[in-house]
């Protein structure tokens, strides 16, 4: 019990009494069967409380709102999907985001607002990043003429040309990025294509006349996130040209839902799907298309040489804050030094997490990975998915997230790494009723996040 000084006893004489060493409080209650006016006085006593009561509770929310308006933004959250990624009604009822439990009408149902972009799933990140601007802001995608000149592709594909999800996308109307896999390569390439003009030649004199490339956009993007995003390259696309057959993984998820909508969108290359044409023989036509030995690619984007020039050319903006989520499902074996898959590894990705648990790649100037690759989440190495390190002018800042910190921009804030596989972080593989709670829980908490940043 509270000690009771004798100045508080002397200025409240009666509040208290003495009884065994100890003050007890008080307390003057009416007498069972009070006269009618004592019972009158004290319903006017309980009103008057309770009208007390609420004023204070009126004032608090008033004085609160405005703290919190100022304190929050509301955002719009763009998710860009990665490698072989898909839009929502590409594949059934099976989606990119979540699979068969539906990520985005849950976030929307949180109070966010979210739109989803479908892009071209194994163009390059240049592509990719100019078919997302045009897919937000509306209008006819222009690759650049410098662009189209240089890898053979049609420039202004008729179509390509769309009315916008967000419109309103500009400096006072930001957005902040989402990127699963390769999409956070592509919201990178993103962020520094609206950053800066591009011009149509090398030697910069003419400026191209899109309304993307033709001028600077600062300020159209808060954040960037990326998800398990091999920042630095994966070593899985240089084994695989050799090892195992090309995209084996995708093709099995694939083969188990609905293709009849699925694409390539690769009309810049001339290349589009034949009616009637079964999506395996779509697939075998277009891996033997001219344009997959090029640098034009993903498989270049994603290849550890690839990746190291997007990181020398596009690096950490100051103006924009940067955060990844990192995942990993192998465990290092003692006896070898080698990672192996953990038992929550997809069986479908455990192959795959063993070759990139155990294999050396060589970068273009003839070093080999070291061990440090081995750690992987059964697509990407984990070391890869930390931030942007490789470039020729050294690494983006790199530091661990911690929850109350003042946060800064042009820097990578790393959340993991989480125990998941690469696609059991979207929501993949089946989840049930727990594993789905799980998911939408951590894209709840990092969306909340996003918002708690300075407007």
């Amino acid at each position: 019990m509270p000690r009771i000084s004798t100045y508080f006893l002397k200025r409240n004489p009666g509040l208290y009494h003495k009884s065994d060493n100890c003050y007890i409080q008080r307390v003057n209650l009416p007498p069972l069967r009070a006269k009618p006016e004592e019972r009158t006085k004290l319903k006017k006593r309980i009103v008057h409380v309770k009208n007390l009561f609420y004023s204070c509770i009126i004032a608090s929310f008033l004085l609160m709102a405005p703290l919190v308006a100022r304190a929050d933004n509301t955002y719009p959250v763009v998710l860009v999907h990665g490698f072989m990624g898909w839009g929502s009604d590409e594949m059934g009822g099976y989606r990119y985001w979540g699979g068969f439990f539906n990520l985005e009408k849950y976030l929307e149902s949180q109070g966010y607002e979210v739109y989803i972009v479908s892009i071209g799933p194994i163009s390059s990140n240049w592509e990719r990043a100019v078919e997302t601007y045009y897919q937000l802001k509306g209008g006819q995608v222009d690759y650049g003429k410098g662009h189209s000149e240089k890898w053979g592709v049609i420039q202004k594909p008729d179509g390509k040309t769309y009315e916008g999800l967000y419109p309103s996308w500009d400096a006072d109307h930001p957005v902040h990025v989402i990127g699963h896999s390769m999409g956070g390569q592509t919201a990178r390439m993103l962020q520094y294509l609206i950053g800066q003009e591009s011009y149509e030649d090398s030697a910069r004199t003419a400026a191209e006349e899109s309304t993307l490339l033709g001028q600077s956009h600062a300020g159209w993007i808060r954040s960037i996130s990326t998800i398990a995003t091999p920042h630095n390259g994966t070593t899985l696309s240089d084994i695989r040209k050799e090892k195992i057959p090309f995209l084996e993984y995708l093709i099995g998820i694939v083969g188990l839902v609905d293709t009849d909508f699925y694409e390539f969108d690769l009309e810049q290359w001339n290349f589009e799907r034949e009616e009637e044409e079964s999506w395996v023989d779509y697939y075998r036509r277009m891996r033997n298309h001219p344009a997959w030995e090029t640098k034009n690619f993903s498989g270049w984007d994603l290849s550890l040489d690839g990746a190291q020039q997007l990181n020398t050319v596009v690096t950490a903006d100051i103006n924009v804050y940067y955060f990844s989520l990192v995942t990993t499902c192998t465990v290092l074996d003692s006896t070898t030094g080698h990672h192996s898959p953990r038992e929550n590894m997809s069986l479908l990705l455990r192959r795959k997490g063993r070759i990139l648990g155990s294999e050396r790649i060589e970068w273009g100037n003839g070093q080999l990975t070291d061990s440090t690759w081995f750690e992987n989440d059964g697509v990407v190495n984990t070391i890869s998915q930390y931030g942007p390190t490789t470039g020729l002018n050294g690494p983006d800042p790199i530091t661990p997230y911690e929850s109350g910190t003042r946060l800064q921009p042009g820097r990578w804030y790393v959340l993991g790494p989480y125990r998941m596989d690469h696609w059991y972080i979207l929501g993949h593989t089946g989840l049930d009723g727990d594993q789905r709670a799980e998911i939408g829980e951590l894209f709840t908490n990092h969306f909340r996040l996003l918002w708690s940043l300075p407007e």
